[in-house]
């Protein structure tokens, strides 16, 4: 039986923007979010990270730093009652440093290959799944992808909509205070169909 997803970028949306996480200790929660993903596990959405790590590709901080920062999401999400049900991540950037990460790649968003990969991995509902993000290429990431796309103001958010969303000419469906008001959005549209 096909369940629909709701892709969650990292940065920005689940936890706090502080630029590169290049220390564990830099690693924070936005408040509401355990409340959040404990929703979608409860209503039958599966809880799907996608996330840009291209500081693998630039030098800024070994692959191996980018596993321990999702175990400690995971256990902080758990300790809380909620889980992921998975978490893709592209490492790769074009310009990057160190040669095993550099290169152009489909799963660097907003290329679909992260989605494309969960599809693999899940029998997922895409006609009734979200993209949820702080940046207007999580927009254009639900677009390619066939989903509806939700910008949340936490994060990069704000300045994306005041700079960036005028300009450009796809829209979010909606426009989030942060992911737990995406998540109540999402939910009501659920029970209205």
């Amino acid at each position: 039986m096909k369940k629909p997803a709701v892709f969650i970028d990292r940065d920005g949306t689940i936890n706090e923007q502080r630029g590169y996480i290049n220390h564990i200790s830099r690693f924070k929660i936005i408040p509401g979010v355990e409340d959040a993903i404990r929703l979608l596990n409860q209503n039958n959405f599966l809880a799907i990270v996608v996330s840009n790590q291209s500081g693998v590709a630039r030098g800024f901080y070994p692959i191996e730093l980018v596993h321990e920062v999702h175990a400690l999401m995971k256990q902080l999400l758990e300790q809380n009652g909620s889980f992921l049900d998975a978490i893709f991540f592209c490492p790769h950037h074009p310009d990057g440093v160190i040669p095993e990460y550099t290169r152009k790649c489909d799963c660097r968003k907003p290329g679909t290959g992260l989605i494309d990969q969960a599809c693999k991995s899940f029998d997922i509902d895409l006609s009734n799944s979200y993209v949820v993000g702080d940046l207007y290429s999580d927009m254009e990431l639900a677009e390619r992808a066939g989903v509806r796309g939700i910008l949340v103001k936490t994060g990069y958010g704000l300045g994306e909509i005041e700079y960036t969303l005028p300009t450009k000419p796809r829209k979010p469906l909606y426009v989030a205070e942060n992911l737990l008001d995406a998540v109540n959005w999402i939910l009501d549209e659920a029970r209205s169909t």
